[in-house]
């Protein structure tokens, strides 16, 4: 089992798209690489935090290889956006990539210098190791499939 956080702007879709992927196991958003701990939503959504709005994301590698969720992440972001995704705005919305094993930044560099030949514009979005992950309130988990009506800027 390999696991990966990704950052896409707002959770709840991002969670909905990932957990349906054959070879994904879990799923759980949160808030990842800022600077206070055990934040709330409302603290991030300040923007005073330095977190983002996450997905972590454990995966069964002979079933999903990194490149190919690599692969279905880049579908679902515009990574040429700074702190923006559909119509969400701030800080706590911008894009990234963390993981948790440095064997896995060759396969993430690769995949976003092959995801570049597709923009004019320079890929915004962060790729470094995960510092921290804080999940989310439980509202948050699965919010989609608690609320099939709630809303995503994510078209599945």
């Amino acid at each position: 089992m390999k696991k990966i956080v990704f950052a896409a702007g707002c959770f709840w879709g991002v969670e909905a798209y990932f957990k349906n992927v054959d070879g994904v196991l879990f799923t759980k958003v949160g808030y990842s690489n800022g600077e206070k701990d055990s934040p709330t939503y409302e603290e991030v959504c300040a923007r005073h935090t330095g977190h983002v709005e996450t997905c972590y994301v454990e995966y069964d590698e002979s079933v999903i290889t990194l490149s190919k969720l690599l692969q279905l992440y880049w579908k679902i972001v515009d990574p040429t956006v700074i702190d923006r995704q559909g119509p969400d705005v701030g800080n706590h919305y911008r894009t990234g990539i963390f993981y948790y094993s440095e064997s896995d930044s060759p396969v993430i560099i690769s995949s976003k210098e092959e995801e570049q030949t597709k923009y004019d514009l320079p890929i915004v979005t962060e790729i470094m190791p995960l510092k921290v992950f804080w999940p989310a309130e439980e509202y948050h988990q699965d919010y989609l499939g608690k609320n099939p009506g709630g809303y995503c800027h994510i078209s599945f």
